[in-house]
């Protein structure tokens, strides 16, 4: 293990993404650029020509509004630019799990689950998508139908076997 020097951060993890999670992180960034930024900046110029900028509510929202506005638009920018685009369909060993697999579980009480090992920025936990970084998601990496894996979890360490493994196109 390399040492840091003082004040160096450690690497960042990739920042592994669908096709389809990029799409809906570009499209937001556009909608920010495109119409809301723009709509803002209307507001505060008018709320601005009406003087007194200390007691001007509309004045004062919008500035906070733009500022919130721009730091999304700034965390989009690097989150976009830092993406590694990994397509599930794409995958050369589809029957062991990866990032972009959906894969059918049965826990040790014998209850179903499905969770979708996606990108920090695509998670819904609704939806079972989860994070490759996440500790089940961490547990299944290479794992094949059939086999059993030990997630260490929060309530102690529990016992999933892989029944279902596929690469499918996530529908955002």
């Amino acid at each position: 293990m390399t040492s840091l020097a003082p004040g160096e951060r450690p690497p960042e993890p990739p920042n592994y993404i669908t096709p389809q999670g990029q799409a809906r992180l570009q499209q937001e960034l556009l909608q920010l650029l495109d119409v809301e930024r723009p709509e803002v900046v209307r507001v505060v110029q008018w709320a601005a020509s009406n003087g007194d900028r200390s007691e001007n509510a509309d004045y004062q929202y919008g500035k906070r509004r733009l500022r919130q506005i721009d730091r999304r638009i700034r965390f989009l920018t690097q989150r976009l630019d830092q993406a590694q685009v990994i397509d599930p369909l794409q995958q050369p060993n589809p029957d062991r799990v990866f990032f972009g697999a959906t894969v059918d579980l049965i826990n040790a009480e014998g209850e179903e689950q499905t969770v979708r090992i996606v990108g920090v920025d695509e998670i819904d936990t609704q939806r079972g998508w989860i994070s490759w970084i996440s500790p089940v998601a961490r547990a299944l990496l290479k794992a094949q139908e059939g086999d059993e894996v030990r997630v260490n979890a929060p309530g102690g360490v529990q016992i999933l076997e892989v029944t279902g493994i596929r690469y499918e196109s996530l529908d955002l």
